[in-house]
């Protein structure tokens, strides 16, 4: 059964695609129709899409990688950082850091210096400062914590990447390309699917467009999530209930290397005494 119906995709708009005078010719394949000099996407197709991309999405959260969510379109953006935010991925609203996936290392020092900074505060070295440094120090922090807050518990590079706007994000895909990061996009009818992995054909400039989909992904996500704390737990279950069988088989081994070595050391007497006997009848 599909994630989400072909009702609520037309109800939401995912089927408007832009000007057929801005079509990119690769997104032919899913295009229905076209009306009034606008292309209509097959939302047959886009509901199969998402069932697909839900599902490796599922299986990445299971494992408790991290997907990096990328949408710095005016309409996307709350909705991106609310529902990433929900199930604790990080993402990037505002404009992408050129080298943030390229040049990962320069990109944590900039986060580690936001704790440092932070970490003043609270020793009382903030408070040595004059009035200007202070200042100075608080812009920067604020400027950091824009770009780079929302991704401050990212600690290596994310398993994968979620992009609204593939044009518009075109620095971030061709970073994650070079880097052999997967894609999923929401690819509109102007833009060129080829280089995204798991292709969403829809309508990404209509926020109830954008609504749905990060809602039908983010809950397969969480469903993995979930899944993946079940599963270690069942494990440590496992692990607990070995411990006593463990302890059982130590003792039993333990019990058995005790009367070998009784047992050895009975022969040896046993073996002395007869020697001693020989030698005495002698």
């Amino acid at each position: 059964m599909s994630r989400v119906s072909f009702e609520q995709l037309l109800e939401a708009g995912v089927h408007f695609g832009h000007l057929k005078r801005k079509w990119n010719p690769a997104m032919a394949p899913y295009i229905f129709m076209e009306r009034n000099g606008i292309h209509v996407i097959d939302l047959h197709k886009t509901v199969a899409k998402i069932d697909d991309a839900a599902e490796a999405l599922k299986n990445l959260a299971r494992t408790g990688r991290k997907v990096l969510f990328v949408a710095t379109k005016k309409q996307a953006k709350q909705i991106v950082a609310d529902r990433a935010t929900a199930i604790g991925m990080p993402y990037v609203i505002e404009r992408w850091p050129g080298g943030m996936l390229t040049n990962f290392p320069t990109i944590r020092k900039a986060v580690k210096k936001m704790s440092t900074i932070d970490k003043m505060s609270k020793d009382g070295t903030f408070n040595n400062l004059s009035k200007r440094e202070k200042l100075q120090i608080t812009r920067q922090r604020a400027k950091l914590e824009k770009t780079l807050g929302s991704i401050a518990d990212m600690n290596r590079l994310p398993a994968a990447l979620f992009v609204i706007d593939v044009m518009k994000e075109h620095i971030a895909v061709r970073e994650a390309r070079r880097l052999g990061i997967p894609v999923f996009a929401m690819v509109d009818t102007n833009s060129d699917p080829t280089n995204i992995d798991f292709v969403i054909p829809a309508n990404d400039d209509a926020t109830k467009s954008v609504e749905l989909i990060m809602t039908v992904l983010s809950e397969a996500m969480d469903e993995g999530l979930q899944e993946g704390k079940a599963l270690a737990k069942e494990s440590e279950a496992e692990v607990e209930s070995e411990a006593p069988k463990r302890e059982r088989r130590a003792k039993s081994s333990a019990r058995k290397e005790r009367i070998h070595k009784n047992d050895d050391e009975a022969i040896n007497a046993a073996v002395i005494s007869r020697v001693a006997k020989d030698l005495d009848e002698e």
